[in-house]
């Protein structure tokens, strides 16, 4: 027997929700404007009626398709690389500076050393080689920034002496997301921790992909796709 609406969790709910907002935008039953304005109000609230409302009057359901499509995109990626170079790695800067971003594995650990300069660290599109990373910080009259997911854990134990530590990333990831756990010593400097692109900006960039791949299907002449939906209808309500 399925369980009851009101008594599943509301974090799955939510993401039901949002699944289901995010195909029928791409399939063109949802305004730009409608679709914001829910999907705002489907990440804002916490009870389960008000969420089950917003897609009341919406015919189509994501399917295994979607599933699998929205988690080769927005999921983060923990898969241990072929070929690792190691657990550990150093990122150290002497008057200087040093950036990491874009596709990159992760290691186990990052151990940074800042000395009158700094490091840049963004984990938006990064690969996890282990579940926990573990960035272990020392910073002298230098300074760090560091961009996490919105949907990973992010712990920071950072302790300051005349410096500071600044963390606006959310401790609240899924269970099963990777763990970034930040901490060590910053004197004279500071370290930032922030989200640089949020869930809301993922999930719009997300379904504007798919409409946009919908409406490339119907430009093009004899193609399967053009009269199948990507994605399987509920059927009356």
């Amino acid at each position: 027997m399925a369980v009851r609406s009101a008594d599943r969790p509301i974090d799955k709910v939510r993401e039901e929700v949002i699944d289901q907002l995010i195909v029928n935008y791409g399939h063109e039953q949802l305004s730009a404007e409608a679709f914001e304005r829910r999907l705002d109000e489907a990440l804002a609230s916490s009870d389960i009626a008000e969420l089950n409302e917003l897609v009341r009057d919406l015919d189509l359901q994501s399917d295994k398709t979607y599933a699998d499509r929205k988690r080769e995109e927005l999921a983060p990626r923990l898969d241990r690389p072929v070929g690792s170079s190691g657990d550990v790695e150093y990122s150290i800067n002497v008057f200087g500076g040093n950036n990491r971003a874009g596709t990159w594995h992760v290691p186990k650990e990052i151990r940074m050393i800042n000395v009158f300069g700094g490091a840049e660290l963004d984990f938006t599109d990064a690969v996890f080689s282990h579940p926990t990373l573990r960035i272990k910080v020392l910073t002298l009259f230098g300074g760090a920034s560091i961009y996490v997911r919105e949907d990973v854990n992010t712990i920071s134990k950072i302790v300051c002496v005349f410096g500071g530590s600044d963390c606006q990333a959310p401790a609240s990831g899924s269970s099963d997301a990777p763990v970034v756990i930040v901490e060590g010593l910053v004197m004279f400097g500071g370290v930032s921790i922030e989200v640089k692109r949020t869930l809301r900006e993922k999930f719009i960039e997300f379904a504007n992909r798919i409409r946009g791949l919908r409406s490339a299907g119907r430009s093009t002449e004899n193609r399967p796709s053009d009269a199948t939906p990507l994605f399987k209808s509920s059927g009356p309500r």
